[in-house]
């Protein structure tokens, strides 16, 4: 099963292109530690915050495709399917970071990116079983029951300080977010037809920027800070690191390395938040909360494995690949 987020083969070496996915994974799980320094320092909101970064990658992307015109061919799809893509990623990409930030700023930094990250494959495999008639298989199977053990288990055993139900309901909407987000771009290429994918996000973006700018403004879409100069600093570095970057980097790499090793680099990211949040913003971790985590991301790599197993099957039923020349 390919990555359905991959564009087609980069050419990148395997160890950069798995390089640029751990940089791109360890980047986007320091988005939601600098949401959570945001929180304390002003009174911007998730959706507001949603706003400038949906605002500030498109400022950046555009700047690159600026960089790069002239370059190369780049990846043409119909007109229909492109407006679609780009509508549909945009609208995901607003439900999927803006409930993120949301589930950060409602239940902390650590759970909030653990469901957001685990409930996210199991939604996507969930989706494609319903939708496209993917088989989850047995191992599929055992990995999205571990899933829903450890989203009870965070919800229902965890100190209610540290684990507030409203915050994991708002991260498992991020998922369901980013998991249509997945299934669109699967869905899509199975027609076939190459995609730019910095455009598309890039497009993305805008669209995610207008949809929020009424609720941003809504919510107060300028900042009351005592810190103004720390504040521009955390809204470029979100707008930039874990936005701007660690998508063309997720992109590039994406596109040389087999999905199931996608999913499982890509783990660095709530490893990465877990982290943070202990070491830099004093969350505490109790017995359930680190017992859930471990049941959500062991069933990611059940996915993984799950699906890897399924493509070598594949393999050895196509057998061979023909000579060239017959």
């Amino acid at each position: 099963m390919s990555d359905p987020t991959a564009t087609p083969a980069s050419g990148l070496p395997v160890g950069r292109s798995l390089f640029f996915l751990a940089v791109a994974g360890v980047a986007w799980g320091t988005a939601g530690a600098a949401a959570s320094l945001i929180y304390r320092i002003s009174d911007l909101g998730p959706l507001a915050l949603s706003f400038w970064r949906c605002l500030g990658g498109l400022v950046l992307l555009l700047g690159v495709l600026a960089l790069r015109r002239g370059r190369g061919p780049v990846p043409v799809e119909p007109r229909r399917r492109r407006l679609l893509r780009i509508l549909g990623t945009g609208i995901g990409l607003t439900v999927f970071q803006s409930a993120y930030f949301a589930a950060v700023e409602a239940t902390g930094l650590a759970v909030g990116t653990v469901v957001t990250l685990g409930a996210g494959p199991v939604l996507i495999a969930l989706g494609a079983r319903i939708t496209m008639g993917e088989r989850l298989g047995a191992g599929g199977l055992l990995a999205v029951t571990g899933a829903l053990a450890g989203l009870g288990v965070l919800v229902l055993g965890g100190d209610g300080a540290a684990v507030r139900p409203a915050g994991v309901a708002l991260a498992v909407l991020s998922a369901a977010g980013y998991a249509a987000i997945t299934l669109l771009t699967r869905w899509l290429g199975r027609g076939g037809g190459g995609a730019d994918p910095i455009a598309t996000t890039a497009w993305a973006f805008a669209v995610g920027a207008v949809l929020l700018l009424p609720l941003a403004a809504g919510e107060g879409v300028l900042p009351h800070t005592a810190q103004p100069g720390r504040m521009l600093w955390l809204l470029v570095y979100v707008a930039a690191v874990p936005t701007a970057l660690a998508y063309a980097l997720y992109f590039s790499g994406a596109a040389s390395v087999r999905a199931a090793t996608v999913s499982v680099i890509m783990l660095l990211e709530p490893v990465s938040a877990a982290l943070i949040a202990m070491g830099l913003l004093g969350e505490r971790l109790t017995a359930a909360t680190v017992l859930g985590t471990l049941l959500l991301l062991t069933a990611v790599l059940g996915l993984a494995a799950a699906e890897a197993g399924l493509a070598a099957g594949r393999r050895r039923t196509a057998g061979p690949a023909p000579l060239a020349g017959g």
